[in-house]
């Protein structure tokens, strides 16, 4: 009997989700990474379609797990939004990042950032932006029949993909929305949100405190509900209080 000879078994690739270094060397490119990331994704926040993502690893190619890279902050359009482990690009219809954003640290040496040049160039990021806090530099690169070309003058230059505006100056880098808002930091929108949230308190008692008023005019609870925007189980409530 001529038993047949198995065909080797394939090593299962692994595709890491970790490299076990920090998100950031420190508290300020931190902060750049935070604001940059969660004002895009506010920005799209109603298109279903933007995947907007901080420190993922980027796996360009299927079977290759030594080519990834893992930007800063990461923009795909025509993806869905959603949680990954790490994003492999054939999982996801082959589209790769349009818009990478680096924040250099004081660790970041020239050989590492110019490898990250040419790993974007060579799977297809259309914009790539590089701020340096420490320094404030900015530099940023568009891509042209050739690949990616150097971006000569950054003042006011608006990104063609997110619409966003670079306003870079000596006090430092500001970024603007397409609505001419400027881009929050994270003291700004924990300010906004109580400032938000006491603004609704206030209105919330100044309601309250209308019904009593409405009531000895002879209004009818119906009528208060609707002149309030209040459910009339609402107004039989806080009548009651």
């Amino acid at each position: 009997m001529v038993s047949q000879i198995q065909p080797p078994t394939q090593p299962e690739i692994i595709y890491l989700d970790s490299d076990g270094q920090l998100v950031a060397n420190n508290t300020i490119q931190f902060s750049w990474i935070v604001e940059i990331k969660q004002n895009i994704e506010w920005l799209f926040a109603d298109d279903p379609n933007v995947f907007v993502a901080g420190d993922l690893f980027w796996y360009p190619v299927e079977g290759r797990n030594k080519i990834v890279n893992a930007p800063d902050v990461m923009v795909v359009l025509g993806r869905p939004k959603g949680d990954r482990l790490c994003y492999q690009q054939w999982k996801e219809e082959g589209i790769a990042p349009q818009v990478v954003f680096e924040i250099l640290s004081p660790s970041n040496t020239q050989t590492e950032m110019d490898k990250k040049l040419l790993f974007y160039d060579r799977y297809s990021v259309e914009e790539y932006y590089i701020y340096d806090p420490e320094r404030n530099n900015l530099h940023g690169w568009l891509r042209g029949e050739d690949g990616l070309n150097v971006i000569p003058l950054m003042e006011d230059w608006v990104s063609p993909r997110l619409k966003i505006r670079f306003a870079p100056s000596p006090e430092g880098l500001q970024l603007y929305r397409p609505d001419g808002e400027r881009f929050l930091s994270y003291t700004d929108i924990s300010r906004n949100a109580e400032q938000e949230r006491q603004r609704a308190e206030q209105a919330e008692q100044a309601r309250r405190d209308a019904i009593p008023r409405l009531l000895q005019m002879d209004l009818s609870i119906e009528q208060i509900a609707q002149a309030l925007g209040l459910s009339v189980e609402e107004v039989r409530t806080f009548a009651q209080e």
